[in-house]
C-alpha cells in the first residue's frame, strides 16, 4: 500500500467516475482503475461497486477512503511542518470562511496578512458553515473563520471579534426616523427578511427574532446579503445586516436606512478553528493574531453612513 494508490481512492470517492477521478489525480483512466484494482486485491476487500453507469464505493470503501483522507492530510501537515522549519511563514494554508463574512472581513484581512506573511500562499473557500466544518474534519481544509458557537471536541476554537448587527429599513418605514438607539422591543410584531436555510446568519436572526418577538417575512428567503440589501432597498421589508456587511469598500444602495441597537446589541461572535491535533498550532495562533488585529472602528455602526445624521442623538442613517 502506498499514499498514491490512497490519493486514487480517495479521488475516486470524491468524484465517483474513474475517467474524473483519473484527471483530478493527472493519471489515465487505465492506471488509475489498475492501482484501485491491486489495492482491493492487497487489502483482500471489495472496495467499489463498478455498474456501467456510475461508481460507487463499498462501505468498507468509504470507510478506508475517508481514512485516507486523514492520512493524506497528516502528510501534507508532515510537509508544511518540513517547509515551515526552513521558512517559518511561507507555504500554504487553506482557510474556510462563510458567505456572510468573507467578502466583508476578507478586503481589511488580506493585505495585512500579506504584509506580515508575504511568501504565505493563502487558498480561500468560501462555504456554508456545515461544510466548512466538514472540510476541517476532513482535513480539506487547514483552519475556518466561523460564527460562534461550534460544537466539536476536536476543534481548536480562538475567539476573534464580536460583530453587532444593525436594522436595515427604507427609508420611509416607521423605524427609519426614530431618534435614539433601537430597543430590541421595538421589533416586536415587525417582519424581517431573512437568508435561506442553512445560514448560521440566517439562526442568528431568528434568535434575535425570537428574543424580540418579531417573525420572519413569509413568502421569501434570500440567497445572499446583498439580495436581502437590494430586497430593503425596494420596499420589500427590513432586515438584519452585520455592520461590517456595511462598511467601505461595500457598494452604496439607495432608499435604506441603518438604525443601531441599545447596548447590548445583538451580534455575533466570530472565531478561527482547526484541529487540535494540528502541528500548525503556533502558526494558526500567530495567523488569528493579525486577522484580530483589524481597526475596532469596523464593528462600530457609527461612521458607515453616505451622510451625517440629523441630530446628536440620531441613529438612522444611509449606508452604504
Amino acid at each position: 500500500m502506498n499514499l498514491r494508490d490512497l490519493s486514487y481512492l480517495v479521488a475516486l470517492a470524491e468524484h465517483r467516475h474513474f475517467g474524473r477521478a483519473a484527471e483530478a489525480s493527472f493519471v489515465s483512466q487505465p492506471t488509475l482503475s489498475t492501482q484501485i484494482r491491486k489495492l482491493e486485491d492487497e487489502l483482500g476487500v471489495a472496495l467499489v461497486e463498478r455498474t456501467p453507469r456510475k461508481v460507487l464505493l463499498t462501505e468498507t470503501g468509504r470507510e478506508i477512503a475517508r481514512r485516507a483522507r486523514g492520512v493524506l492530510s497528516q502528510v501534507d501537515e508532515i510537509k508544511a511542518i518540513a517547509q515551515r522549519t526552513r521558512d517559518p511563514e511561507s507555504g500554504t494554508i487553506r482557510l474556510g470562511i462563510f458567505p456572510t463574512l468573507g467578502p466583508y472581513l476578507l478586503p481589511h484581512v488580506i493585505p495585512r496578512l500579506r504584509d506580515r506573511f508575504p511568501r504565505l500562499e493563502l487558498l480561500l473557500r468560501e462555504e456554508k458553515t456545515e461544510q466548512v466544518l466538514h472540510m476541517l474534519r476532513e482535513g480539506t481544509l487547514d483552519a475556518g473563520i466561523l460564527a460562534l458557537p461550534v460544537h466539536d471536541d476536536s476543534l481548536h476554537t480562538e475567539f476573534l471579534f464580536e460583530e453587532p448587527f444593525v436594522l436595515a429599513v427604507p427609508s420611509g418605514h416607521e423605524l427609519a426616523t426614530r431618534h435614539g438607539r433601537l430597543r430590541m422591543d421595538d421589533l416586536a410584531e415587525q417582519n424581517l427578511l431573512l437568508l435561506e436555510d442553512g445560514h448560521c446568519l440566517r439562526d442568528q436572526a431568528l434568535e434575535v427574532c425570537h428574543l424580540a418577538g418579531a417573525g420572519e417575512k413569509s413568502g421569501f428567503r434570500a440567497t445572499s446579503l446583498e439580495t436581502l440589501r437590494q430586497m430593503v432597498s425596494a420596499n420589500v421589508g427590513i432586515t438584519l445586516l452585520p455592520t461590517l456587511a456595511v462598511k467601505p469598500p461595500v457598494a452604496q444602495s439607495t432608499n435604506v436606512q441603518l438604525i443601531e441597537f441599545e447596548e447590548p446589541a445583538p451580534s455575533r461572535r466570530i472565531a478561527m478553528l482547526w484541529r487540535k491535533s494540528s502541528a500548525m498550532t503556533p502558526f494558526f495562533e500567530a495567523l488569528a493574531e493579525v486577522v484580530r488585529g483589524v481597526p475596532g472602528e469596523l464593528f462600530n455602526a457609527q461612521g458607515c453612513a453616505t451622510g451625517q445624521p440629523s441630530g446628536p442623538s440620531a441613529v438612522a442613517h444611509s449606508i452604504p
